[in-house]
């Protein structure tokens, strides 16, 4: 009998014992599982931020999007230029190397001169410009010009609207006008039939000048005379057309 109890006692211990050892291996078990979760949500949410991160970095200011479009080098990188387009809201597309519409220096221009009511009230010289360019350029003010022989600069018409910094863009094969007022007061004339004439910019100053010949309406040379005269703004429509 006692060895019985003795036998009892131990394995009553040993089923204690081992009770305690299942309990403590399923705690650090549930406690290692716990810990693996809290390390994979922490580490979802670092790679959240990081997301968050990225995302802010590639598209928030748009700096790759802006170095593209003002360079040029990456045609295929549409949709960086789309998004930033989008960002800036401005809805306006910028061709990359695009330049301003330059003035026209005289070159690229080409000349003729009509002589009109010879020698009647009303006669002036109707001088037509034409961009002979392929690419468009701007006039202003008025033609800065000299007849025949003499030396003087015309003055600009008192009849005519002073618009000296108006620029009128010419495209290619477009026109404008201007007119040689001619003035016969006495007998004290001068009789030409060419003139020199440069444009001028918006300070006044003039380009080179070129030799200019008139003609009538049949396309015959034709001399003119004057005692005074003056000149009109450059003008998209043709003075005095009547």
């Amino acid at each position: 009998m006692r060895t019985s109890r003795i036998s009892t006692t131990v394995l009553a211990a040993t089923t204690a014992a081992l009770a305690l050892t299942l309990t403590a291996c399923g705690g650090s078990d549930s406690a290692a599982g716990a810990k693996a979760g809290t390390s994979r949500s922490g580490s979802t949410a670092d790679d959240s931020k990081a997301s968050d991160k990225t995302s802010e970095t590639g598209g928030g200011k748009g700096t790759g999007a802006q170095a593209i479009t003002a360079t040029g080098h990456d045609a295929s990188a549409s949709g960086s230029q789309a998004a930033h387009g989008s960002q800036a809201g401005s809805g306006k597309v910028i061709t990359v190397g695009s330049t301003e519409t330059r003035q026209c220096h005289g070159d690229e221009i080409s000349y003729s001169v009509l002589h009109r009511f010879p020698k009647q009230r009303g006669e002036h010289l109707l001088i037509t410009a034409r961009n002979a360019d392929s690419k468009p350029c701007w006039v202003t003010s008025h033609p800065s010009v000299i007849l025949g022989d003499t030396s003087n600069v015309l003055h600009l018409s008192p009849k005519d609207a002073p618009g000296g910094n108006t620029r009128i863009t010419l495209k290619p094969g477009g026109k404008v006008y201007s007119a040689v007022n001619l003035f016969t007061d006495s007998a004290a004339t001068h009789t030409s039939g060419t003139f020199s004439l440069a444009l001028r910019d918006q300070t006044g100053d003039t380009g080179p000048a070129t030799e200019q010949d008139t003609f009538d309406g049949e396309g015959v040379p034709s001399k003119f005379s004057w005692t005074s005269a003056d000149v009109t703004n450059w003008n998209t429509t043709k003075p005095y057309d009547f």
